[in-house]
């Protein structure tokens, strides 16, 4: 009964509310098992008003992940447009790939690439490179508690010169450290809840960081599909000027499995 009755409030959320058109990050979770098989799911979310406000919001998110017991690949995508009153409000894309290989049952490294665009923020590319290290303290279907530490290169280009650091810059190279949690909750024999925060503090610049908070429930409405809401904070401490530090998006919609 508990689960059909967050069924029923996901699907009026879905039906009723807009996500807010800001950069997104939140993923469909694929199903990982370690057989060494690929395994994907996707996502997407689409919003529209009409009459006294005419706005638009479509976003897409994919993930793909294939682990045995020694290693777990993971390929990833999200993108993003949103329009209002005849404007544009957001255009975003991100890829990103990461792997990690096993030292232990509870110790593992990893490297990960990401690359990221956002017209609308002045932002044309910006490259992440990096690695570190990370430890499972819970690993059950109940529950899983990952924390993890690194180290990243970033290299940003914008569409023109910005404030930065006190200098006009078009582009931005900086090292950062790397560190966060992640778990996923299972409630029940289907709902399950997944939340993600990393900071990246500058190496360069004592004070300045970037943080991300992801958090996402998803409710089964078939064995493939499933009801999903999510939220995404993004914080940057020098984003340069004209543009705001912080970001928040809010997300209803579905993500559909390929097991």
């Amino acid at each position: 009964m508990a689960v059909q009755a967050a069924v029923k409030a996901l699907i009026a959320v879905a039906l009723g509310v807009a996500p807010l058109a800001v950069a997104a990050d939140l993923l469909p979770q694929a199903t990982v098992k370690d057989d060494g098989v690929w395994r994907a799911a996707v996502g997407a979310s689409y919003a529209a008003s009409s009459g006294n406000t005419r706005s638009t919001t479509l976003s897409g998110m994919a993930d793909a992940v294939r682990a045995t017991a020694s290693d777990k690949t993971a390929l990833y995508a999200s993108a993003l447009y949103g329009s209002s009153q005849g404007n544009r409000t957001a255009t975003l894309l991100r890829l990103g790939a990461k792997q990690d290989w096993n030292l232990s049952p509870q110790l593992y490294v990893f490297g990960l690439l990401e690359g990221e665009r956002d017209e609308l923020a002045g932002l044309q590319s910006r490259s992440t490179l990096g690695g570190g290290i990370g430890w499972k303290f819970f690993d059950t279907d109940a529950l899983k508690f990952e924390v993890f530490g690194g180290t990243t290169y970033v290299a940003d280009r914008f569409d023109g010169p910005r404030l930065i650091d006190g200098e006009e810059r078009s582009s931005y190279g900086h090292a950062t450290m790397l560190a966060g949690e992640e778990s996923v909750h299972k409630f029940g024999q289907n709902a399950t809840a997944r939340q993600r925060f990393t900071i990246f503090p500058d190496l360069s610049h004592q004070g300045e960081y970037r943080l991300t908070w992801d958090a996402v429930v998803a409710v089964p409405a078939t064995a493939a599909i499933s009801l999903t809401a999510g939220v995404n904070v993004k914080h940057n401490s020098d984003p340069g000027s004209a543009v705001k530090k912080t970001d928040t998006l809010f997300t209803t919609g579905i993500s559909i499995k390929f097991d």
